[in-house]
C-alpha cells in the first residue's frame, strides 16, 4: 500500500550502502611447482624461514597484476567483468521477465499493444509536477512519440508559456500565428490550432510567452476551471491519447489541465530536492477529483533522471518505491547524455536515437502506460 510523502521532512537516509554492481573476476591459478612454491601448503605452511619469500610468492612487483589475479590495475577488467555499458544494447533491453528492475521489484511480462482498429475517444493525461526540471516536457515528447509507434493517435498539448514542448520538437513557437491561448481565450477552433510534427502520428497545439497571460483572464471568466476542457472536447474523437505538459506551478492553468484530464503522471526527479513538495500535489489531485473531476486519477509516478551509480540516486529511487508502491512505475528513465542532444535536434530519442536506453526507456514505458487502467481501452 503506498503512503504520502511528508511535506518537508528528508527522507531516513542510512550509511551509504556498497555499490551495486562488483566485477566478477577469475580465480587465480594455483602457482606452479617450484623452489618457493611450497608456501601456505602442509602443516608447516607459513612457519619457515623461507615462507611467502621465494621468487614465486605472491608479494613481489608482479603480484596482482597478471590477468587472473584479483586485484591491482586490471582486476575487474577482463573477460568475465560484468559491468555493463550503459548505451550498449543489452542495457538498452528492458529485464527480463521475473527479473528485478531499478526499483527493485520484479518486471512484470508487459503485454504488445494490440493494433486498433478504430481511433478515439482520447483519453487525456496530465504530466503535472510543481517543481521545474524533472522531466515532464522530455517525457511528454517521448511518451508520445512512442505510443506513435504502437499504433497510437497522439495529441500533445503545450500547456506551459516558455514553450519548451514546441522547442522540444522542432517548431518555433514564438513565430506562429495561433497557439493554446487563441483556442482557450479567443474562441478558435483547436483545429486551427494544431500542427503536425515529423513523427507520422504525433500532432501539437503549440504554446508560447503569450499563454502567461491567461490565468489574469481566466480569473473573471465563468467556470474557469473547464476552458481547456471546452477546447479539447471537438478533437478527442480523432486521438487516441492526449499528453498535456503542465507548467512547474499549481495555478490556474494547471488546475484547468488536472480538470480535463482522466489521469495524472507525475514525473519525479531522483534527488532530494524533487521530493518535497509531492504532498502539496497529491492534496491538489484529491482536491480536484472532490470538486471538479470525479474521474480522475494519478496513473502513475515516474522516476526520471536516476544514476544507479550514485548512493543518493539509489536511496531516493528506494524512498520512492516505499512511498507510492505500485503507483511507481517499474520503468525508469535514467541520465543520458542523448536527452540533450534530441532537445538541440528537435525530435523525439526514439527518432534521433532509435537504439538508446532512453528510447528503450520509454517504449516500455508506453507499454506500461497503456496497461494501465486509466488508458487500458485505448
Amino acid at each position: 500500500m503506498s503512503q504520502p510523502l511528508p511535506n518537508d521532512a528528508p527522507p531516513s537516509f542510512g550509511r551509504p550502502e556498497a555499490p551495486r554492481w562488483v566485477p566478477a573476476v577469475a580465480p587465480a591459478e594455483p602457482p606452479a611447482e617450484g623452489p618457493g612454491s611450497g608456501a601456505a601448503a602442509g602443516p608447516d605452511a607459513g612457519s619457515g624461514p623461507d615462507a611467502g619469500s621465494g621468487p614465486d610468492a605472491g608479494s613481489g612487483p608482479d603480484a596482482g597484476s597478471g590477468p587472473d589475479a584479483g586485484s591491482g590495475p586490471d582486476a575487474g577488467s577482463g573477460p568475465d567483468a560484468v559491468a555493463v555499458d550503459p548505451d550498449s544494447d543489452e542495457a538498452a533491453s528492458a529485464p527480463a521477465r521475473g527479473a528485478l528492475g531499478a526499483t527493485g521489484r520484479v518486471f512484470p511480462a508487459l503485454p504488445e499493444p494490440a493494433p486498433l482498429a478504430t481511433h478515439g475517444p482520447a483519453r487525456v493525461l496530465a504530466l503535472c509536477n510543481q517543481k521545474g526540471g524533472v522531466g515532464k516536457t522530455t517525457s511528454a515528447i517521448n511518451l508520445g512519440a512512442a505510443l506513435t509507434e504502437y499504433g497510437r493517435r497522439v495529441l500533445l498539448v503545450d500547456f506551459d508559456p516558455q514553450g519548451a514542448l514546441s522547442v522540444g520538437l522542432g517548431i518555433p513557437a514564438q513565430a506562429l500565428d495561433h497557439t493554446i491561448y487563441d483556442a482557450l481565450l479567443e474562441g478558435m477552433p483547436i483545429d486551427d490550432v494544431i500542427t503536425a510534427t515529423r513523427v507520422p502520428g504525433l500532432d501539437l497545439v503549440p504554446s508560447n510567452i503569450g499563454l502567461s497571460a491567461a490565468e489574469m483572464v481566466l480569473v473573471s471568466e465563468v467556470g474557469r476551471e473547464y476552458a481547456l476542457a471546452r477546447a479539447l472536447a471537438p478533437v478527442l474523437p480523432r486521438y487516441d491519447v492526449v499528453l498535456i505538459d503542465c507548467q512547474p506551478s499549481l495555478g490556474l492553468l494547471t488546475l484547468n489541465a488536472l480538470t480535463a484530464a482522466d489521469g495524472v503522471l507525475i514525473p519525479l526527479e531522483c534527488e532530494y530536492f524533487a521530493l518535497r513538495g509531492v504532498a502539496l500535489l497529491q492534496q491538489s489531485i484529491e482536491k480536484v477529483t472532490q470538486r471538479l473531476n470525479p474521474r480522475l486519477q494519478i496513473t502513475g509516478v515516474l522516476a526520471t533522471m536516476y544514476d544507479a551509480r550514485t548512493v543518493h540516486g539509489r536511496q531516493v529511487l528506494a524512498r520512492l518505491v516505499e512511498a507510492f508502491g505500485d503507483r511507481l512505475f517499474h520503468t525508469v528513465i535514467a541520465r543520458t547524455v542523448k536527452f540533450p542532444e534530441t532537445t538541440t535536434a528537435g525530435e523525439p530519442i526514439t527518432t534521433y536515437a532509435p537504439t538508446s536506453t532512453g528510447a528503450a526507456a520509454y517504449r516500455t514505458l508506453a507499454k506500461e502506460v497503456l496497461a494501465s487502467s486509466v488508458i487500458s481501452n485505448t
